[in-house]
């Protein structure tokens, strides 16, 4: 899909890989790129347009829907990490994890899709992680957040083929953001998280494997259950 000319609809784009995808959206030559945010009122980036947006709320989804009726590329990348440990902890934040993560994605993705379809297709972007494939202890609640946003982007996949709708799971290990900051692990740039989906979309490609660790643990998915959990 051609980037240059478009118009794009980015979730969670306040900060960090959003505030990146609408910058790359920019870069390649977007027409327009519209910001989704909490607050817009608190939002002033030159060049993108702030529209109020609440993943979890219906009704701002829909006016959303309305307001960017204009949109040809869509990005879900609202996204959370709030749930507890695998055995301690209140249950609120998984919940509230599914909420934005899954659910959000779900109802965006139902609210676009005609919007896309009007105008021949476009793409919709899915904003995964590797613990889409793989879970952990410490954050198990998000990785099921993640895993359930990997099958419904799957299934939108093949429901939004007939339409031409070209639908794109991001994958990748940590990211350097805020949210990251304490995390002493090896990170991608946010940037460059962007920059491999625009060139997804420009090459109608999928699936975007951004870092040796998406490719990794996606490999052995079709391995032994050890590959993705080695004892020890």
């Amino acid at each position: 899909m051609k980037i240059e000319g478009s118009v794009a609809l980015v979730t969670g784009a306040n900060r960090g890989i959003g505030l990146a995808f609408c910058r790359a959206l920019l870069a390649r030559g977007a027409a327009k790129v519209y910001a989704g945010v909490r607050r817009p009122e608190d939002f002033a980036v030159p060049g993108l347009e702030p529209l109020r947006l609440d993943v979890t709320d219906p009704e701002q989804i829909e006016a959303a829907a309305r307001t960017a009726s204009d949109a040809t590329i869509v990005i879900n990348n609202a996204g959370i990490q709030a749930g507890p440990g695998l055995l301690e902890g209140s249950l609120d934040g998984a919940r509230q994890e599914m909420e934005v993560n899954y659910l959000g994605t779900w109802a965006v993705s139902r609210a676009f899709a005609p919007v896309l379809a009007a105008h021949g297709g476009g793409a919709l972007v899915n904003m995964l992680s590797v613990a889409s494939w793989r879970s952990t202890r410490l954050f198990p609640s998000y990785a099921a957040s993640k895993a359930a946003q990997w099958s419904v982007t799957n299934a939108l996949r093949v429901a939004l083929r007939e339409q031409g709708t070209l639908v794109v799971g991001v994958h990748v290990g940590w990211v350097d953001t805020d949210a990251t900051a304490a995390v002493d692990e090896p990170k991608t740039d946010a940037a460059e998280v962007a920059a491999r989906t625009m060139d997804a979309i420009a090459r109608d490609e999928p699936e975007v494997l951004v870092d040796d660790t998406a490719r990794r643990v996606r490999a052995a998915l079709s391995g032994p259950l050890d590959l993705l959990y080695p004892a020890g």
